[in-house]
């Protein structure tokens, strides 16, 4: 079935699927790897994302200097024509605006959003705070709710009061289990684009739910893709036909405390970054999963030869 439109008084963030890109590290000082970046980036750009999500926490925003974080996004600026959503770390206003203005300053008119995590269980609180970076900077802004990240539980009735007082909002990225009810609940009481995470481990029930695509990271975005177009042209059959293949790797790097280890070991076991270093907090890829992962990404490996073979990518 068809991703239902948002209402044409209230600007929407185009459907389809967001690639969030990590930030390859390498070396034993885990120095970021520009050269890796670019070649991730371009790979995004090839085979067919909507745009491109830097700076989120998948790319370990947090760990980065500014310096660092100015170097990734200039480097991805040189690396795709793509629109770019940029994450915000900061949760307190201050710290949130300069981010957002310096984000601004690198990009231009390549920024198409910037992604605000909701900072307050409280509707007024996430409203003020939209609102204050609002006046500040003008900035379009994607409010990520994901209280893994945050430490922040919005109940979903505040986070819709807040999308609908601030006009600012114009997509919703839903990372709060269970996300699919959380969609549901959006996408009948807001006009913009609600997009799934979570390393697309619930997109065929977001879908179902109403989201207008999948902004995540995952070893082989191909599968996403293919799954986003194969729903928006033929429902959820075709759909599910073209993600089942990858659920066990999509399942496998969703792993609790490990998850981003095991997809940039994921990502340079595919050659799209040289080395898969995690700065920390973050924890280090378990080898005891190497074997599993292995098979895993020799039956994503399959099905994407499969597709490529015949035109679906």
């Amino acid at each position: 079935m068809p991703l239902s439109s948002a209402p044409k008084n209230r600007e929407s963030l185009p459907p389809g699927v967001w690639g969030v890109v990590a930030t390859p590290f390498q070396g034993s000082t885990l120095d970021v790897d520009l050269d890796s970046l670019a070649g991730l980036v371009e790979h995004y750009e090839a085979i067919g994302t909507t745009g491109l999500t830097v700076l989120g926490v998948f790319g370990e925003a947090a760990s980065l200097t500014p310096q660092e974080r100015r170097d990734v996004l200039e480097t991805v600026i040189d690396s795709t024509t793509l629109p770019l959503v940029v994450g915000i770390t900061a949760l307190a206003t201050r710290p949130a605006i300069e981010e957002v203005l310096a984000a601004q300053q690198i990009a231009g008119p390549r920024l198409a959003a910037v992604m605000v995590q909701a900072n307050s269980p409280r509707a007024e609180a996430v409203i003020a705070h939209l609102d204050a970076i609002h006046r500040a900077t003008g900035a379009k802004v994607v409010l990520q709710d994901y209280p893994l990240a945050s430490g922040v539980s919005i109940p979903t009735p505040a986070l819709i009061t807040a999308v609908n007082a601030c006009a600012s909002v114009i997509a919703v990225k839903a990372e709060a289990p269970p996300t699919s009810v959380a969609i549901a609940q959006l996408r009948t009481a807001v006009g913009v684009s609600i997009f799934g995470g979570l390393g697309g481990q619930g997109l065929l029930d977001e879908l179902l739910a109403g989201a207008a695509g999948a902004m995540t990271g995952f070893s082989y975005p191909e599968a996403l893709i293919s799954c986003v177009r194969a729903w928006q042209d033929a429902g959820y059959a075709a759909a599910e036909r073209e993600l089942q293949p990858y659920l066990p790797l999509i399942n496998f790097e969703q792993q609790a405390k490990v998850a981003l280890a095991i997809r940039k070991e994921c990502l340079r076991e595919r050659g799209l970054i040289k080395d898969s270093g995690v700065r920390a907090p973050a924890a280090g890829f378990p080898d005891v999963l190497r074997e599993a992962m292995n098979v895993h990404l020799a039956e994503a490996a399959a099905a994407l030869a499969a597709h490529t073979t015949a035109g679906s990518i």
